[in-house]
Order: C-alpha cells, then sequence, then structure tokens
C-alpha cells in the first residue's frame, strides 16, 4: 500500500540523484567505537578513518530538532527510546483526542471507520489497533502513513521499520547514505591526556572514573548516497523535505559542539539529479572520482589540515560534461565552503 495518499504528486520529488559530501575533522573524535575504548572508528590496516551512516543521521536528527521539526527517532533522556515503545506512545497521544485523529486523517471515510472502531479509552483502542484479531489493517497503514507525511520528518528522509502488530511495516527511506570514510590516512593524536568523570552517586562519591580521550589528527571524511523517487512515493518525501535534508547535512556537522566533536566542518557537497530514465549509481559511487595525496609527498602522519593535502579531482570536475538534454545528468547542486575543493566547468 502506498502510504503517500494525500500528497499531490507535484511536491514530490521527481527525479533520482546521487550526492557526495565531505567533511573535515581535526583533533576530534568523529565517531567513537565502544567495543574499542570509545576510540575513533579506523581500519587500522589501512588508517582509514570510518564514520558510521547512523552517526551522521543522529547528527541530521538533532540538527532538524533544533529547527523546530519533529523526529521519530529520538532520544529521552540521553537515551535511545525503541521504535516500539515510541510508536505505542504517540497512538496513545493520537487516541487521546477525537480532534487528532481528524486533522490528522483528513479522510471522512478514514475517519468514520476509526470513530466505529475507537473504544472508550485510549488506552482501549491502543490495545485494540495492535490486536491481530481486532485491527482494521488499511485504516492502520493510513494512520501511519498520515503520521510519516505529517510529522516524522525524519522518516520521510530515511524510512524505518515498524514491528508492533497491526502496524507492522518496512519504510525503506528516499535518502541512503554510505559509512563515511578518510579520503587520506589518519593517525591518532599523539595524547596521553585523561578524561575524569567525576561520579556524583552516594555510594561512589569521591572516586573517579578514567579513561583515555581519543582523536584523530585530521580526517578529511566523505560519504556517497543517493534519493530515489520510487521510495519517496511511499514515505511522501518532498522537495521541500530534500532541500531541508541538504541543508541539513551541510550544517550539521559544525553544530554539534560537544568536547568530542568540535573542529569539524563541512567542505563539499555535491548532487547530480538524473534525467528521467537515469538510475541511481550511473555513475558509481562518487567518491571514487577524485583521489588525495599528501603535498611534496610528506609523510601522512605530519598531516593537520587541508592545506597539507592536495586534492585530485579532474574526473569528478568533468561530470558537468554529461549535463544536457539527452544526458544522464538533469542539474548539478553544488555547496562548498570558501576555499573550494573543486571547480567545475
Amino acid at each position: 500500500m502506498n502510504l503517500l495518499m494525500n500528497n499531490t504528486m507535484s511536491q514530490n520529488i521527481q527525479h533520482n540523484s546521487d550526492f557526495l559530501f565531505i567533511y573535515e575533522a581535526a583533533g576530534c573524535n568523529p565517531n567513537g567505537d565502544p567495543d574499542q575504548e570509545n576510540k575513533p572508528r579506523m581500519d587500522y590496516d589501512t588508517h582509514t578513518n570510518l564514520v558510521t551512516d547512523v552517526r551522521i543521521k543522529r547528527y541530521i536528527r538533532d540538527y532538524l530538532l533544533t529547527q523546530g521539526k519533529e523526529i521519530f527517532v529520538d532520544m529521552v533522556s540521553d537515551a535511545k527510546v525503541s521504535m516500539d515503545s515510541r510508536l505505542k506512545e504517540i497512538l496513545l497521544s493520537l487516541f487521546s483526542e477525537d480532534e487528532k485523529v481528524q486533522s490528522l486523517l483528513n479522510d471522512n471515510e478514514m475517519y468514520a471507520r476509526y470513530q466505529k472502531a475507537k473504544e472508550n479509552t485510549p488506552e482501549k483502542t491502543r490495545q485494540k489497533f495492535i490486536d491481530k484479531k481486532k485491527y482494521d489493517k488499511e485504516l492502520n497503514l493510513a494512520i501511519l502513513g498520515a503520521l510519516v507525511r505529517q510529522r516524522f520528518i525524519d522518516i520521510r528522509m530515511f524510512g524505518s521499520a515498524f514491528a508492533i502488530e497491526g502496524f507492522n511495516r518496512a519504510l525503506t527511506g528516499p535518502v541512503q547514505m554510505n559509512w563515511a570514510y578518510s579520503l587520506n590516512q589518519v593517525f591518532l593524536m599523539d595524547s596521553n591526556t585523561i578524561a575524569s568523570i567525576m561520579s556524583s552517586s552516594d555510594k561512589n562519591e569521591g572516586n573517579s572514573n578514567f579513561g583515555k580521550d581519543y582523536r584523530v589528527k585530521y580526517s578529511l571524511l566523505a560519504t556517497h548516497g543517493s534519493v530515489n523517487q520510487h521510495a519517496a512515493q511511499t514515505t511522501g518525501l518532498t522537495n521541500d523535505d530534500l532541500q531541508l535534508f541538504r541543508d541539513a547535512l551541510w550544517s550539521s556537522i559544525s553544530a554539534s559542539p560537544t568536547r568530542s566533536k568540535l573542529n569539524q566542518y563541512p567542505r563539499l557537497y555535491l548532487e547530480i539529479v538524473y534525467n528521467p530514465g537515469f538510475y541511481n549509481g550511473y555513475f558509481g559511487d562518487l567518491r571514487n572520482l577524485l583521489t588525495v595525496s599528501v603535498k611534496n609527498q610528506g609523510d601522512p602522519r605530519t598531516v593537520q589540515r587541508l592545506s597539507d593535502l592536495e586534492i585530485h579531482a579532474e574526473k569528478l570536475e568533468k561530470l558537468s560534461e554529461h549535463r544536457g538534454e539527452g544526458k544522464p545528468i538533469r542539474e548539478i547542486i553544488i555547496r562548498q565552503s570558501a576555499d573550494p575543493i573543486i571547480h567545475l566547468r
């Protein structure tokens, strides 16, 4: 079942696209690995710094919250809430007032079916909607689709899997991205800095827990992703949503001023929007179209800033030759920092 329902087709994205996002991290921990004393995630065989897509999406979600947007995958008291618990909480709040359901559904037939199905308390109504012997599948999917379409921009972007009975539905997100990896070899800072965390509990009062503060010297990180128009028809991702994603990806990395995440800045966002008939991945992983080396064949251990590196982006810059009618690329969207990495012809 298509969850889009009430969105007009003109509001939804009409083209596939691939994007490349590059950002730098200096003297910080881009993504700690809890299985390695929270050291920056690394492939130590190649000295490649890694950042998961989940970490990048967390940056984006946190940024969206600062912009007054409601998200589904959220934190409560610094702890992630399970998807099932979150949906049950939302349903209970929704079923507490008929006006909320009517406004959400915006469909007289579906609202009449809800009125017929509801019980005399929100708790009993919720229980009925998740009882496999009692729920109305079409009505449930209409409610879920409306919640995604009207309230939860992160699900419209990234999708989600809903597993509670009555709302068992997997939504593939139109926006997908790979783990980021560094384009240069990365080394940890030679530091014996110790972080002391004082416990405030009575049991441990006066004691300290000690752990090393691991950081990278300099990492030029890149992720490749895609936006799929067909998946957008299911979640209801609109052109406005997509523009907000671009802004959030660009701004969110440096908008997380925690102690371990300072000194991360965006460098390049490049998106190739395809003409009709062309699909994601036409040019492969866009990271393969550029290489990075140390200036003057220097020691990669000495790299501390972007100016210590040389960016070889001739293949990436030639993408503009494939733009136009009858060619794969409809449009190239590009955003760069004050000192550009590439120069499109």
